[in-house]
């Protein structure tokens, strides 16, 4: 009778993917300390140098801070093995003209892969993250526009789109996607653009993972690699009828997800 041996070979498997499994554990959670004492110290910077530098100074460095700062963690991310990206189609917008930049928004991650490649954006968001220790400073000093009060978010929006090569970046469904469809998309994008008389550039964000969309709890380890391709859509001149611009922007959108998987997280290709 043939002596029996162990697989090795399976055996090795195992203990690589147990190391494998520890080591993005490891990096999953030391990054996330890095990005949170980072944002902290840019924020601390920014809330001490917002009352001392005329705005026309001080917006600039804001955004240039916050986005020197996301891709330097981008950057770490990749460098060590959980996170691929291409982000590159993006680059090909700095220094256009004003414009609104409207994208899907699957996971809380989608404004920093953004604005890690145009550091020359203004962030419509929650009031909660503009009073927020760790990203309220920098936001104030880069002139991000809070969304509490919708005539307030407007004007502002509109007065921010006069400046020249001045980018607005919005989320049309005003938070996150929840499940696999877009959900409906906000009023206030067209009449930005209608006001400020400023095209609107689609961006779609595909990506293999649900992590940080709804309902995703922040410590919760996902699958690794995660993987973010960027593309850009049509641009579209502003619509002088509100409701019916959003509705066919919002169309438009639905059948671009739905084509490529970047409202369901479905596997990219490689």
């Amino acid at each position: 009778m043939p002596t029996l041996h162990p697989d090795r070979s399976s055996g090795g498997k195992l203990a690589a993917n147990e190391w494998r499994r520890v080591y993005e554990h490891v990096v999953f959670y030391g990054l996330l300390a890095v990005f949170g004492v980072q944002s902290f110290i840019v924020s601390l910077v920014a809330a001490c140098l917002h009352p001392l530098l005329p705005r026309r100074w001080g917006k600039p460095l804001g955004q240039l801070m916050i986005a020197t700062g996301f891709r330097r963690f981008l950057f770490l991310m990749q460098a060590c093995g959980i996170l691929r990206c291409d982000l590159t189609a993006l680059d090909g917008l700095r220094g256009e003209r004003s414009l609104i930049i409207a994208a899907n928004h699957p996971s809380l991650l989608d404004a920093v892969l953004i604005i890690s490649r145009l550091p020359s954006v203004v962030c419509i968001m929650k009031a909660e993250i503009w009073n927020n220790w760790f990203l309220g400073g920098g936001a104030r000093l880069a002139g991000y526009i809070r969304n509490d009060s919708p005539r307030d978010m407007i004007r502002l929006s509109v007065a921010s789109l006069s400046a020249p090569q001045q980018h607005l970046l919005i989320f049309p469904e005003g938070t996150r996607t929840v499940g696999s469809e877009l959900t409906a998309f906000k009023n206030g994008l067209g009449l930005i653009a209608r006001r400020a008389a400023v095209p609107v550039q689609t961006v779609f964000i595909e990506t293999n993972t649900r992590f940080l969309g709804k309902g995703w709890p922040l410590f919760k380890k996902p699958d690794f690699p995660l993987v973010y391709r960027i593309t850009l859509g049509e641009r579209r001149p502003a619509g002088e009828d509100v409701r019916t611009f959003v509705a066919d922007l919002q169309g438009y959108f639905r059948q671009h997800c739905r084509s490529t998987g970047a409202a369901t997280q479905e596997p990219l290709g490689d």
